[in-house]
């Protein structure tokens, strides 16, 4: 949980500050970028805490394979937040700060949690065979 949550605010954060720091800010126009770059870097930082400390009991399968498999159960949850934003700031036309953390940091990532949830603990970090 609290791999996450570092993870999360290093997502949050970093989207924050890519797009609404100051009047415009540096991806001010590129939100969805912005989003997937900061996503990323919260995904890494979730994944180390998540492999030697949320899941460091379970057996390793390689580096390789699990921050492959890790990255791409998270691509499939950064779909589902960038979705959530695309329809808030292209479709309903919102670009706020409020906006934008609703739409990407609340649903999408409520939505993305839950598919991650389900299968990080299946696929990436398995249960040793009995």
């Amino acid at each position: 949980m609290l791999a996450g949550a570092f993870g999360l605010a290093v997502d949050i954060g970093g989207y924050n500050l890519l797009v609404h720091l100051g009047e415009h800010g540096l991806m001010g126009d590129q939100p969805l970028l912005a989003k997937t770059i900061s996503l990323v870097a919260g995904t890494t930082v979730a994944y180390v805490g998540n492999r030697f400390w949320t899941y460091g009991d379970r057996p390793r399968t390689g580096f390789a394979r699990e921050y492959s498999l890790y990255m791409a159960f998270s691509a499939v949850a950064l779909g589902i937040a960038l979705a959530c934003l695309a329809i808030s700031r292209y479709l309903l036309g919102l670009a706020s700060p409020v906006a934008d953390n609703v739409a990407a940091n609340g649903i999408g990532l409520v939505l993305g949690s839950l598919f991650r949830f389900l299968t990080y603990r299946r696929y990436v970090f398995p249960e040793a065979p009995a």
